[in-house]
């Protein structure tokens, strides 16, 4: 199965970094034709899947914007044909400081709200539509665990992704019948980028992650990518609506 995903052409949002660099770097590695899409330049991450062997392309989108993801999915296509495999990584997290549901601004509630869900759906809408081309496909949505524990201190994002949860049902009953597969991925508390660069808003979280996991250690990016590779391939073409849970035994789904 080391090339399971030749012949397909993968879309991952919030590429250029963290989890989804990690997760743009595997489906490459499976066979797959990876457009790395992010706000920040993904060239780096382009240049590593590159000198690894794969191919990609790199986008820089918003993923709150129709038209830039638009412009996306035609790049997608006019450079490797079309679309097979959407995975909406993009979010916010790191940056957001926790505190008391009563704190958090409007503005800061919508902010979130528009990249974490609004993000998704904008950008299943337009990968769709090259997908039923195709005659089928896949979506992973990036989930997380504060949705099934209801992690307090940070309303906003643990709203944002059971949002997410509830998409991803959705979705799976509607486009099912185009043979358009609709999956989650809901990781714990991952060690990325983001997180290092705001220690000081998440320092209680990773302290305290790896003592509630069986596999008590900290979690990293590279230990999402299995699942998603999974459900991107041949092996998972009967599994939909579901969400895996990856966070080394925190939570018991």
């Amino acid at each position: 199965m080391e090339h399971e995903l030749s012949g397909s052409v993968a879309l991952v949002t919030g590429g250029a970094m963290g989890i989804g660099r990690a997760i743009a770097s595997g489906l490459a590695l499976a066979g797959a034709r990876v457009v790395v899409a992010d706000k920040t330049d993904p060239a780096e991450a382009v240049a590593a899947i590159e000198g690894a062997g794969g191919e990609a392309l790199g986008v820089i989108a918003d993923v709150t914007s129709e038209s830039d993801l638009a412009a996306t999915v035609s790049a997608a296509t006019g450079r490797f044909g079309g679309l097979d495999i959407l995975v909406n990584n993009a979010g916010l997290f790191a940056g957001l400081r926790p505190g008391p549901f009563d704190q958090i601004s409007a503005d800061e509630w919508r902010t979130v709200m528009d990249v974490n869900v609004l993000g998704s759906f904008l950008a299943a809408r337009a990968a769709v539509v090259s997908m039923r081309q195709r005659g089928g496909g896949r979506i992973i949505n990036i989930a997380s665990t504060t949705a099934f524990k209801g992690v307090p201190f940070l309303l906003h994002y643990t709203s944002s992704k059971g949002a997410i949860l509830a998409m991803t049902k959705a979705l799976a009953r509607e486009l099912g019948t185009e043979g358009i597969l609709v999956n989650a991925v809901a990781p714990g508390f991952t060690v990325t980028e983001g997180v290092e660069h705001n220690a000081d808003q998440v320092e209680k979280m990773r302290r305290n992650a790896p003592s509630g996991r069986i596999l008590g250690r900290e979690m990293v990016p590279d230990d999402i990518v299995g699942a998603v590779r999974f459900l991107s391939g041949p092996t998972a073409a009967f599994i939909t609506g579901q969400t895996i849970v990856v966070d080394g035994g925190a939570y018991l789904h």
